[in-house]
């Protein structure tokens, strides 16, 4: 599990705190700031991006905020990934484009979105059928990089 470093996202961490403490599976998770005293889950607020790609390789199943960083680290290691979107209005972030991510990233073969972390467990538990079939690149789309130096007038 990811809420990325930035910002706390405790809503989604007590309810994975909880879920791990009913299922008895292991849950290791970066947390950034939160300041919550956890009972079930293996938490750091910070994790190395070595650790964090050793993690993703070897994950059942990635719970994430609707980050674009751990949206791709998930399809690039072939993972299914539950994102849930932070909320501006309840002072997760400073504007909903999570909201618009989950939105967007909805119907990719390997994202599900939980638009509430209750959703959460039974995506979890849907997860095996929803792993993404190939892996993406780690490069950008030949076609995207040619049309943007078109656009800046770079060769």
């Amino acid at each position: 599990m990811t809420v990325g470093t930035q910002l706390a996202f405790d809503r989604l961490i007590e309810h994975m705190d909880a879920w791990a403490k009913e299922s008895g599976e292991e849950v290791i998770a970066q947390i950034g700031p939160s300041k919550l005293k956890l009972s079930h889950i293996r938490a750091q607020p910070f994790m190395s991006p070595l650790e964090i790609e050793e993690l993703f390789g070897r994950a059942r199943v990635i719970v994430a905020h609707a980050g674009m960083g751990s949206i791709i680290s998930a399809l690039q290691h072939q993972r299914p990934i539950i994102i849930v979107p932070r909320k501006a209005s309840l002072g997760e972030h400073r504007n909903d484009h999570q909201l618009a991510t989950a939105r967007w990233m909805s119907t990719r073969p390997g994202v599900s979105v939980a638009w509430e972390p209750s959703e959460v467990n039974q995506l979890i538990a849907d997860s095996s059928a929803s792993a993404s079939t190939s892996a993406i690149s780690p490069h950008a789309d030949p076609k995207l990089v040619a049309r943007l130096r078109a656009y800046m007038g770079v060769d």
